[in-house]
């Protein structure tokens, strides 16, 4: 792992695979860098400098108090400049509308590739009190529920979903990221429907999408090429259910960005 220092004195941890142009690899909710070595890999294999990236109070990252979504764009832009000073990013679910937030706010990104970004549009949110909750369930050292009022208020997984991983074996490797869950969901709340400034960012956009995922993304996906009509909207046939194929989808990024 190698660390950079976020403005506010964070240390972030990032893993690098290959070498050529840097593209960073965001993660959604639950995901570290650990989770975008599939697609680092076959980046890698491509000609890319991938970067996975562990955010803030996840895997090897630290965490400062206050948090807010401009703390996590921060951390981004620290991570780029260790990397090279400017980067595509491609960010999955969380990590698309953070890369599109990140771009706005200025971070120095050449290409952005947002995928199944889960912007609700004002439909469907979940309550107001969620962050306050979750964060409450963390303080009282109740990190399962965290975990499991997440998916189900945030995510929208049913209940029979929720219990099937709360019995099974990967539940335990959640557990320390249930201070992550507050921070997307506050992410979420604050980017429900993208600002002006994300809609009109001046870098080239790729929208992607699985050939079947949730009715959510689909309808997200839809909005958000229409609210960016400079944006291309892509679906990649390999990826199903919310999961990134590395081999498709950088497949995509290849016929959008010149290998050095």
């Amino acid at each position: 792992m190698l660390y950079a220092s976020s403005a506010d004195g964070t240390r972030i941890a990032f893993d690098q695979t290959g070498h050529g142009i840097p593209v960073i690899v965001v993660g959604g909710a639950f995901s570290t860098a650990d989770d975008g070595a599939p697609l680092a890999e076959a980046l890698g294999a491509a000609g890319f400098q991938a970067v996975t990236v562990d955010r803030r109070a996840r895997g090897e990252s630290m965490d400062t108090s206050p948090y807010s979504p401009q703390r996590e764009v921060e951390d981004l832009t620290a991570v780029i400049h260790a990397v090279g000073g400017d980067a595509a990013v491609i960010g999955h679910s969380s990590g698309a509308m953070l890369a599109l937030l990140a771009a706005a706010e200025g971070a120095p990104i050449n290409h952005l590739f947002l995928s199944e970004p889960p912007f609700l549009f004002g439909e469907g949110e979940p309550s107001a009190d969620l962050p306050d909750r979750l964060q409450s369930l963390v303080d009282a050292e109740h990190p399962d529920e965290a975990v499991t009022t997440f998916q189900r208020e945030a995510v929208g997984l049913p209940e029979p979903m929720i219990d099937q991983i709360r019995t099974s074996a990967s539940f335990a490797s959640l557990l320390p990221l249930a201070q992550s869950t507050v921070y997307d969901a506050l992410l979420s709340q604050a980017v429900s429907t993208p600002t002006p400034a994300m809609a009109e960012v001046p870098v080239p956009v790729t929208i992607l999408r699985g050939a079947t995922t949730y009715p959510v993304i689909m309808n997200a996906t839809e909005k958000l090429a229409r609210l960016m009509p400079h944006a291309v909207l892509v679906t990649v046939p390999e990826s199903h259910d919310h999961n990134v194929d590395p081999a498709g989808t950088v497949r995509e990024i290849c016929r959008r960005m010149t290998v050095q």
